[in-house]
């Protein structure tokens, strides 16, 4: 029977060390883009945001809110809500342009400034601020 749990026991390493996580470290642009890959070919904005743990594993995903082709309206309630609910240690904030250009608006410019200020109020900073094309992205950080 010892012979046996131990057996079990290497089995169960090997499936932790070897499957993929449910919820991978996310500690880049491309690790971000990859998670948002179905936001590339969206015709509309989408603000989307990622919750973290402290190990900044990706607590979950969740979209925003749904623009129109040029825009999309965001406020901090309603990123910090779920962020708050999530219980994130940190969070990362993307959104895609259909439009295919990855320089940031003034408006992004704004929302970035505005929930990195908020973030540090309510001690969830904000990390990141992704901009994703079809092709490209980019960190507007």
């Amino acid at each position: 029977m010892a012979k046996i749990t131990e057996i079990l026991a290497a089995f169960e390493l090997a499936r932790r060390y070897l499957t993929e996580p449910d919820r991978p470290i996310i500690d880049s642009p491309e690790k971000v883009a990859t998670i948002l890959s179905d936001v590339r070919h969206k015709t509309q904005e989408h603000f989307v945001l990622l919750t973290l743990d402290g190990a900044n594993r990706l607590i979950k995903k969740h979209i925003i809110t749904i623009g129109t082709l040029t825009s999309s309206l965001v406020h901090p309630r309603e990123v910090f809500a779920p962020a708050i609910s999530d219980r994130a240690a940190a969070i990362i904030v993307a959104h895609n342009h259909p439009s295919g250009n990855l320089t940031p608006s003034q408006a992004d410019n704004a929302v970035t400034a505005r929930l990195k200020s908020v973030g540090e109020m309510v001690g969830i900073p904000l990390l990141d601020h992704i901009i994703i094309t079809k092709i490209e992205h980019k960190s507007i950080m």
